[in-house]
């Protein structure tokens, strides 16, 4: 059974994998706690990352969310999914079509959680701390509620 994640959470979730794989060519997380309050990352690196290199990932998520991007949904055939997309986390008794998430023009991918209708509904993103030990980068991370002046 898929596990209920938060639709602001998850979709800030798919931001940070593409701003860290732009960044550092890491690849997307390959491990994710995703809840409401809080989240975590894990990413595997050759080295630990800087403080100016955390607030420039923190930098350059808030850029995308501030940005108020699509967040859009198509589906694929799975002989289509996996000419563009890694499909090794996909269940094997998933059906024929596999549903691609695509935030703009920053990062498209398989998932089948929930997501926001923009990217501009998620809040400010802020990691509240990271790690780093035997080759795994840890990101911990927060929301703040959406502003919803106007």
């Amino acid at each position: 059974m898929a596990k209920a994640y938060d639709p602001r959470m998850h979709t800030a979730e798919h931001i940070l994998n593409a701003v860290m794989d732009r960044t550092f060519g890491c690849g997307r997380c390959f491990s994710a706690h995703i809840e409401k309050k809080k989240s975590k990352c894990d990413y595997h690196m050759s080295h630990a990352v800087s403080e100016t290199d955390i607030r420039n990932v923190q930098d350059a998520v808030n850029d995308v969310i501030r940005s108020d991007l699509p967040v859009t949904e198509e589906g694929l055939s799975k002989e289509q999914a996996d000419e563009q997309y890694q499909l090794d986390k996909l269940p094997s008794d998933a059906g024929g079509t596999v549903r691609i998430i695509q935030i703009g023009d920053v990062d498209a991918c398989p998932c089948i959680g929930p997501h926001v209708v923009s990217t501009g509904t998620i809040g400010t993103f802020r990691i509240t701390s990271h790690t780093f030990k035997d080759g795994v980068l840890r990101i911990r991370y927060k929301l703040s509620a959406p502003n919803t002046a106007g």
